[in-house]
């Protein structure tokens, strides 16, 4: 079982916002809507996606890792380097 599995409907609807937004830039470019306008429905859809990225990643480590952490050992310790690794692509995008 996933770890946002209690969370799935609220993540799929912001998904579905973001995906919205994602057109409505694309028609604006299609339109020649003005730069600055456009820019600021990109960092809106890009903080939408943050913020989805952020509840799946509270989800793993709520779910996923703390089951790993209670069973300890190399279970734990991959877990532990998995969500690592998922902080630090984060931090970079």
């Amino acid at each position: 079982m996933v770890g946002y599995i209690d969370n799935k409907e609220a993540i799929l609807k912001r998904l579905r916002r973001a995906e919205g937004q994602v057109r409505g830039i694309q028609r604006m470019v299609e339109e020649d809507t003005y730069c600055i306008d456009v820019l600021t429905q990109v960092s809106a859809a890009t903080k939408a996606l943050e913020t989805v990225a952020l509840a799946l990643l509270d989800d793993h480590l709520g779910h996923c890792v703390a089951q790993a952490a209670a069973e300890g050992g190399v279970v734990a310790e991959e877990k532990v380097r998995e969500a690592s690794e998922a902080i630090a692509r984060l931090v970079r995008s």
